[in-house]
């Protein structure tokens, strides 16, 4: 069996971190940018499986706070996708630069 260098898995996880990044800062669609705020939680659960698999002596650590993590970007998902919903439906549109509700 052979095993993929740690280097070139931090390297991926880097690399996923940063489309997710400029995803969430590039974006004027609301829906892109939860998909993007998804790119960078992957990407730390990629961090937190390998870093436990490496360093940890019972490598389970990193996959059980990695679940953890999946499940509270799902809870954020479907709170995000009710806001988005509620803001089409009283603004008709899901642009974030055209959502201005604080103001008069």
């Amino acid at each position: 069996m052979t095993l993929i260098p740690v280097e070139h898995v931090l390297i991926f996880s880097l690399l996923l971190f940063a489309i997710g990044l400029y995803g969430t800062l590039t974006r004027r669609n609301i829906i892109g940018i939860l998909i993007s705020i998804e790119l960078m939680l992957n990407a730390a659960n990629i961090n937190l499986v390998v870093f436990a698999k490496t360093t940890s002596l019972s490598p389970e650590t990193g996959q059980v706070f990695a679940v953890f993590v999946i499940a509270i970007a799902a809870v954020t998902v479907a709170v995000g996708l009710a806001i988005v919903l509620a803001l089409y439906r009283s603004r008709k549109t899901i642009f974030a630069d055209e959502v201005h509700l604080l103001k008069w």
